[in-house]
């Protein structure tokens, strides 16, 4: 089988991460509302694109999440991470939020989220 060349694509660092959700079903309808189209907080997006994030998804299976994280290539995750956390009101939407998450509300986003190890690639 062929694989399309890589430099038919845009370049950019990819991250996967998990967090967990506290049980509660009422908790986790608002946690879905409160990242709804249009309700994440404006300053938040900007710090993020501010750092380097290009794209960003959240997806959700019981109380499991799994982001995508889309970076610019030179992507510095820790250092970005750093920087994110001084960004304007980040620190509030990361209590804000935390109330559904099994965390700290004084917990940063780099420290909420748990990378995960990539184990397969198509065309590896």
């Amino acid at each position: 089988m062929e694989y399309p060349s890589e430099n038919r694509y845009i370049e950019f660092k990819r991250y996967c991460k998990s967090l967990n959700l506290e049980d509660d079903p009422k908790l986790i309808e608002d946690y879905k509302r409160v990242h709804g189209k249009g309700a994440v907080w404006p300053e938040i997006t900007r710090g993020m694109i501010e750092v380097g994030i290009l794209d960003m998804e959240i997806y959700i299976t019981g109380t499991q999440l799994f982001m995508i994280m889309d970076t610019i290539p030179d992507f510095d995750h820790d250092k970005a991470m750093a920087a994110l956390a001084a960004k304007p009101r980040q620190s509030e939407w990361e209590a804000y939020v935390s109330r559904f998450q099994k965390t700290s509300s004084e917990a940063s986003a780099g420290e909420k989220w748990q990378m995960i190890e990539r184990i397969y690639k198509l065309g590896d």
